[in-house]
């Protein structure tokens, strides 16, 4: 008798689905997309107002979709499995025309974790496939690829040839060019502060000392700016001899409430902020984490819930499961008599998904260790946790504010000072997991050192004033996790695109990375200023956020695509026909960039430019000089043979292929042939070789796992 067919994304699913079906079911693995739009020519023909797309199966998947279409057809029924969004939706609807599959036999099933629970519920409640949502993506893969393809031309021609433009990518760039603009035009400010180091009258022999800031003067509103050195010496001149009280004790508890359990966005910014994971390396792992994980005996078990979702819902059963625990574990005092519910306030979240957790909360972290990679188990624990804590109640502080007087004797002045303390007294959910804040946003208040016991009216010593010369501080440059934050905020993609937008600016050389903080380049600023002046609809960053909200209502039937499409498609190419024909082109010293070598003819400065087989170092007084040398890539590996740094090379030839040699060349001949991934090992240091698409191997220690994404440096040889 024929068994039915289940189709998923990858083979790890695959497997996992498998075992929990048992043998009427034979799972297959499609690896992903098997059709899209062609790679060399738009691939949509505009027609007043229709946008007819041709798809074409991916050349590398020709044999799978082969295979698939023999085995449907012995199928007496096809499950499409593939992932339970609008990019899954529209993987399985491209799977039944590429493999040409009855769609009479096709039912659709949708689980947001890999359980024996929900997988058998999914197929005891298959549906047939959602076309609004295929619509959706359809819509945004057209609109990318229109955006893309009559843009890319104008760079081209005003840039530089062999640039590219993205929809949703040129506002992000918008973004992180604007801050840094924020930053050159930031106009930094002196200002002082002023601390006193205060004590009660001794007890026990011993003096209680505390630190209070100074606030205020009397008769004066708002708090005390002090300008500069002169006017701080003043105060502190002032201060001298004063008498100080204590004029009002105000305590009142304070709550801190746990952070819901994570969504995609969130997930990428707590992993960058703890374990300084990028956003493509964390969404890779979590893909591994979703899609199951071998557990000795129990076989492929998929350890976390689906890691693209904008949602904070939690069901009901994984509450259970958490209070059960809690209770267990930690005591009844750390069980919140109802569970905690959150919602998400963005517009546009699938509240009918569920939030990233583990898929057993019961399953600990160091009890399946030995299990996982170290990148692994780092997210496995850091999910397991925010899971745990949002759960747990809220933590109790005691909160001191303490009001004092300085009565001065040099004049008839009265200033003020404030101290602020906290103690805790019931930790709740810290006793599991705290999240991390950016250091943007400052301190976490309840940081804060106690106070001994005051009373209102009881004079204080004075042991020392403190000034302290201060400067205003220009915003900080985006890292992973802010602008992943500020893309969510604006509405900026959906949970889907974070990940592959950061990525994309950094791998076309518009952004990069100093010190985890993004910086534009040249190229990346000039840019970005030819599509503000002439596409200043197209990387608004309102206007892009009203599309991402149509995309939404596409999903949810509420609109055609097409007509999305035709609204979007007419100004927007007759602003690609103005800009070819007024912007000016950009001059070449705005996109080279500068670096420290010195050109050995005429000694002027080399830049680096880019020609048809990559970057190289060219002088900057060319056509005069034409002097030119190539541009590596420092690996920061070591050469195993002399200990010199390996660094990226090209074979001679167009086609020639790239490989990894010792810098100290001719010396040490030292090279590696295979296709090794230009970083170190996380564990050893060592040269890292690639195992598949986004995975890699050691060369020389145990190591297996995802791409670890560290910064590189170009050196010249």
């Amino acid at each position: 008798m024929a068994k039915d067919l289940v189709i998923v994304e990858s083979p790890a699913k695959a497997r996992t689905i498998e075992q929990f079906l048992g043998n009427k079911y034979v799972a297959m693995a499609s690896m992903g997309h098997v059709r899209d739009l062609p790679r060399r020519d738009m691939g949509v023909v505009v027609n007043d107002g229709s946008f007819m797309p041709t798809y074409k199966v991916l050349p590398e998947k020709r044999k799978v979709v082969s295979e698939l279409a023999r085995a449907s057809r012995e199928a007496k029924t096809v499950y499409l499995a593939t992932d339970p969004d609008r990019e899954g939706e529209a993987i399985s609807w491209h799977l039944i025309k590429a493999a040409k599959i009855d769609e009479a036999k096709v039912r659709r099933v949708v689980f947001h974790e890999i359980t024996q629970r929900a997988v058998q519920e999914a197929f005891d409640n298959p549906r047939k496939l959602d076309q609004h949502l295929v619509d959706a993506q359809q819509a945004r893969r057209i609109l990318d690829r229109l955006v893309g393809y009559d843009l890319s031309p104008v760079l081209w021609r005003k840039v530089r040839s062999g640039l590219s433009a993205g929809r949703v990518q040129s506002v992000a760039l918008r973004l992180i060019v604007d801050r840094e603009r924020e930053i050159e035009a930031f106009n930094s400010q002196e200002y002082w502060s002023i601390d006193a180091e205060l004590a009660n009258r001794p007890q026990n022999g011993k003096e209680a000392a505390f630190k209070a800031e100074l606030r205020g003067i009397k008769g004066q509103k708002g708090r005390l700016r002090i300008p500069n050195e002169q006017e701080a010496r003043r105060i502190t001149t002032d201060l001298e001899g004063a008498g100080y009280r204590v004029r009002s004790v105000l305590k009142k508890e304070r709550r801190g409430r746990p952070a819901p359990p994570f969504i995609t966005s969130t997930l990428q910014q707590e992993a960058w902020r703890k374990l300084r994971f990028t956003a493509r390396r964390t969404m890779v792992v979590a893909q591994q984490l979703y899609e199951g994980i071998a557990l000795g005996e129990q076989g492929s078990v998929g350890l976390i819930t689906y890691m693209r979702t904008d949602s904070t819902n939690v069901s009901g059963e994984a509450l259970r499961e958490a209070s059960s625990y809690i209770k267990e574990r930690f005591g009844a005092e750390f069980a919140p008599g109802s569970p905690r519910l959150y919602r998400k306030k963005v517009k546009g979240a699938q509240e009918a998904h569920e939030a990233i957790r583990p898929t057993s909360i019961s399953r600990e972290p160091d009890s399946i260790k030995g299990y996982l990679r170290k990148e692994q188990y780092a997210l496995y624990d850091l999910v397991w946790r925010r899971m745990l804590a949002s759960q747990m109640p809220d933590a109790l502080f005691d909160a001191t504010t303490v009001e004092i007087d300085a009565d001065c004797v040099r004049s008839d002045a009265r200033y003020s000072f404030r101290a602020v303390g906290s103690v805790l007294k019931f930790p709740g959910f810290r006793k599991l997991y705290m999240e991390d804040i950016d250091d943007s946003t400052g301190a976490r208040s309840d940081e804060t050192a106690p106070l001994p016991e005051l009373a209102d009216g009881e004079p204080l010593d004075c042991l020392s004033l403190v000034p302290d010369q201060k400067f205003t501080q220009p915003p900080p440059r985006y890292t992973e996790a802010t602008l992943v934050r500020a893309m969510e905020e604006k509405g900026i993609g959906r949970p889907s695109t974070y990940a592959p937008t950061i990525a994309t600016v950094m791998d076309r050389d518009y952004v990069r990375k100093d010190r985890g903080r993004f910086v534009p380049s040249k190229l990346g600023t000039a840019v970005n200023g030819l599509l503000t002046a002439h596409f200043p609809d197209i990387i608004d960053v309102g206007f892009t956020a009203r599309v991402e909200e149509e995309l939404d209502e596409i999903a949810s039937g509420q609109r055609e695509w097409e007509p999305v499409l035709s609204e979007f498609y007419g100004p927007f190419t007759e602003a690609v026909k103005n800009a070819m024909e007024n912007a000016e082109r950009v001059p070449r010293d705005q996109i080279d960039e500068e670096t420290d070598e010195v050109c050995e003819v005429c000694e002027r400065p080399m830049v680096i430019k880019s020609g048809r087989f990559g970057k190289f170092l060219s002088c900057s007084g060319f056509p005069e000089c034409r002097t030119s040398r190539p541009l590596v890539t420092r690996v920061g590996v070591e050469c195993p043979e002399c200990g010199g740094d390996l660094v990226e090379r090209k074979g001679r030839g167009k086609g020639g292929k790239r490989f990894y040699g010792c810098s100290s060349y001719p010396k040490c001949t030292f090279s590696v042939n295979q296709r090794p991934i230009p970083q170190p090992c996380p564990e050893c240091s060592r040269l890292l070789v690639a195992s598949g698409r986004d995975t890699a191997r050691c060369t020389s220690c145990r190591y297996r796992g995802p791409v670890p994404e560290e910064e590189v440096v170009e050196v010249a040889v």
